[in-house]
């Protein structure tokens, strides 16, 4: 028999006792062989209207699959990806859009995955898009999110999608938006985007989201954290995770701190005042509560307007942010800089430019080759 060799994008995950094929994602197992070999068919790429069914019936693999094009920076998935976008946009936007954020070690993970499920026996569908830091040194993942919400993973109406920040403008994943669309045409009502906590990440997500919550801990420094107003300012409300055991005074105490830091900041959000409250994430305390509140910031905000308003300057802010996006990849993927660029890096390097000359110089030839 000639061993043929296997290609590297097959998973390994079929038995040695019989043949395997794979045929347009699915597995066929031919018990008439009993040796060890393996004959594998490229899967079809799937049509534009293959996408948009699958998506609008629920279809979690073929959801994933959406996004996963969508992430792609492949030119001609990006066009595939936004045929299937322009299809499925009318049946966008009827989720509650919830953004998540605080400091390592504030229990986000554990926090969403809780509420994640409160929300699921509450009759929801909820989609977690959690994004991870991509290294600075590697540009890899580790994409863990998964992995501590195995619970939440394992809930059928319940949809994780970890994704790489890529290093991108507060390390969310600059397709984070087109994605959150894919899972409101797949039918899930509330969407849970958790940040990495670092720096920007927090306006960038607050610029997507209707309402943002803040985690923040007890007896970690945290409190004096807080009084800095920063991230206190973008928050709707503020968190005091892990108030149980010898901590739940503590919590309780510093809870109180907050809101009267709270009550002399200006509100994220126009006619909404932003509280603190306690919660226990893993004795699920205070969860319930939590969901009154956004359903109460929702009635809100929709009756005054807000709710649209906010929408509408988000869609704005995709717009130019696309264009940034855009700018920024045309520029670095252009030939002419691609050669001219190490040049004048050595040049700057050695002191025979300044940078603001390089840049110029840079832009110059750039513009000469549109």
């Amino acid at each position: 028999m000639t061993n043929k060799k296997r290609p590297e994008w097959v998973p390994d995950d079929a038995s040695d006792s019989f043949t395997t094929e794979i045929i347009e994602g699915k597995k066929v197992k031919d018990d008439k062989h009993q040796e060890n070999t393996r004959k594998f068919v490229k899967r079809k790429q799937r049509s534009t209207d293959e996408f948009v069914k699958g998506i609008l019936s629920g279809d979690r693999t073929i959801l994933a699959q959406a996004i996963t094009l969508v992430e792609s920076n492949a030119k001609r998935h990006e066009e595939e990806a936004q045929k299937v976008l322009n299809k499925i946009l009318h049946h966008s936007g009827k989720s509650i859009r919830i953004g998540i954020t605080g400091v390592p070690g504030a229990g986000k993970s554990t926090f969403i995955e809780t509420f994640g499920t409160y929300l699921c026996e509450q009759g929801h569908r909820v989609a977690v898009l959690a994004v991870d830091p991509s290294s600075s040194v590697s540009g890899g993942s580790i994409l863990g999110d998964k992995t501590r919400m195995e619970s939440l993973a394992r809930n059928r109406n319940a949809f994780i999608r970890p994704s790489p920040s890529g290093g991108t403008l507060g390390g969310v994943n600059r397709k984070t938006r087109e994605t959150m669309l894919l899972c409101e045409a797949a039918g899930f009502d509330i969407i849970l985007i958790e940040t990495i906590g670092v720096g920007q990440s927090e306006i960038v997500v607050r610029s997507m989201v209707d309402i943002f919550l803040l985690l923040v801990l007890t007896g970690a420094g945290d409190e004096l954290q807080g009084m800095k107003k920063g991230v206190m300012e973008l928050a709707d409300a503020l968190l005091v995770n892990k108030a149980d055991g010898d901590n739940k005074q503590k919590a309780k105490v510093a809870c109180g701190e907050y809101n009267r830091i709270l009550h002399y900041l200006q509100p994220s959000t126009k006619g909404w005042q932003s509280k603190a409250y306690t919660v226990s994430s893993l004795y699920q305390e205070g969860i319930d509560e939590i969901w009154k509140v956004i359903l109460r910031f929702v009635e809100m905000t929709k009756t005054s307007g807000v709710f649209d308003e906010r929408r509408n300057l988000q869609t704005k802010d995709w717009i130019y942010t696309m264009i940034k996006d855009h700018l920024v990849r045309s520029f670095f993927s252009n030939p002419t800089i691609k050669t001219s660029l190490p040049l004048l890096e050595n040049k700057v390097v050695t002191g025979e430019l300044s940078v603001t000359t390089a840049v110029k110089e840079l832009i110059s030839l750039y513009e000469k080759k549109l």
